[in-house]
């Protein structure tokens, strides 16, 4: 049956696969057909993950991408590789006259530097090949929500999101594309590591339209359409998925 968004053929590299969007977008590009290569420090997640993966064509690679000999290990191990998806993220609120250097480099290192870095490093020992699709995780946090205390986070997706405008620019010269998706508050684990309480979540929710929080499989699907062969003349794009937050 004709799917322009099978993903048979592809080997994707999935960063912070052991939960969240992560973890979904990893199980539902492999229910397409994909060959998946799964990363997070946490092996014993990561091993869990694997076990919900269509197939039996995966892998997993333990690392800890700040860590620059974990990063140098990782690259040295992959294939080469049709995907990346960079999901690899921490969130920590801080009101911004407590802000110190050692929680802001903390972020910006996980959340951006160590991504960009790696998938440069990918590029220049082609390990992503001609064709292949760069997809990166902000956040509306970024561009059209924010809340009290998440200024740090906001940063690092905003860095991100602007970063991955001038690398679909630079890339396209190789055939690759870049795009961002934008995601609004999610079923994950990370939103109840917070100070909100389940009462205030929930006053949250009535703020989108669509009156609820999104699935983490539903932001997956996005991340699909963007390594799939569908998106074949879209790159530098920013793909909000955010149950309408955004038209507020």
């Amino acid at each position: 049956m004709y799917n322009p968004f099978s993903l048979e053929g592809k080997t994707i590299l999935v960063t912070g696969a052991s939960s969240g969007i992560g973890r979904a977008v990893a199980i539902e590009c492999s229910k397409l057909g994909g060959k998946i290569i799964l990363t997070a420090r946490n092996e014993e997640r990561l091993n869990e993950t694997l076990t919900q993966l269509n197939g039996n064509e995966h892998s997993i690679i333990v690392a800890d991408l700040t860590n620059i000999d974990d990063q140098k290990r990782l690259i040295d191990c992959l294939p080469t590789i049709n995907g990346l998806v960079n999901c690899a993220g921490i969130q920590k609120f801080l009101i911004f006259q407590f802000i110190n250097s050692d929680e802001l480099n903390n972020i910006m290192n996980l959340n951006f530097t160590s991504q960009v870095l790696m998938t440069a490093e990918l590029i220049k020992k082609k390990k992503i090949v001609k064709g292949s699709s760069i997809v990166f995780i902000s956040s509306i946090a970024c561009t059209v929500s924010t809340s009290v205390g998440n200024s740090m986070y906001s940063a690092s997706k905003g860095a991100i999101t602007a970063i991955s405008r001038t690398m679909a620019l630079e890339l396209a010269t190789k055939k690759i594309r870049v795009n961002c998706v934008v995601p609004g508050m999610t079923e994950t684990p990370l939103i109840y590591s917070n100070s909100m309480t389940i009462e205030q979540l929930q006053d949250d929710m009535q703020k989108y339209p669509l009156k609820r929080y999104g699935k983490p499989e539903e932001i997956a699907y996005g991340v699909i359409y963007l390594l799939s062969d569908a998106s074949s003349w879209t790159t530098g794009t920013n793909l909000f998925i955010d149950g309408g937050c955004s038209l507020q």
